[in-house]
């Protein structure tokens, strides 16, 4: 999932910059983002509040996240897996959830 809590030294890991993965369904359309705030972007997913992009293609399915030690890091890697092909995000997603379940319920808690 890619969790990396040892980079973050803050006390609220909901705070946390973070790239991520949302999907459609399982091998559906992806969308990379990065955000400050992991639990609440992807209430926002869920919600369809998202515009553009997210909400056209429905991509409300947390299936990857990795925690990062800065914004600009977090910028940097979702920048790098957004230049990916297809098949390196897919395999990304499946080394860490390889059901590609909603991960959601689990950082929601």
């Amino acid at each position: 999932m890619g969790r990396d809590s040892a980079a973050w030294s803050g006390d609220d890991p909901s705070m946390q910059p973070c790239v991520y993965i949302m999907a459609s369904g399982y091998n559906g359309t992806l969308y990379v983002g990065v955000t400050s705030s992991i639990v609440h972007r992807a209430w926002q997913h869920r919600e369809g509040l998202i515009g553009g992009f997210a909400k056209r293609h429905r991509t409300r399915m947390l299936v990857h996240y990795e925690l990062l030690g800065s914004m600009p890091e977090a910028i940097r890697r979702e920048k790098q897996i957004k230049e990916w092909r297809r098949a390196w995000k897919i395999d990304l997603i499946e080394r860490g959830n390889p059901t590609w379940r909603d991960l959601y319920p689990e950082i929601a808690q």
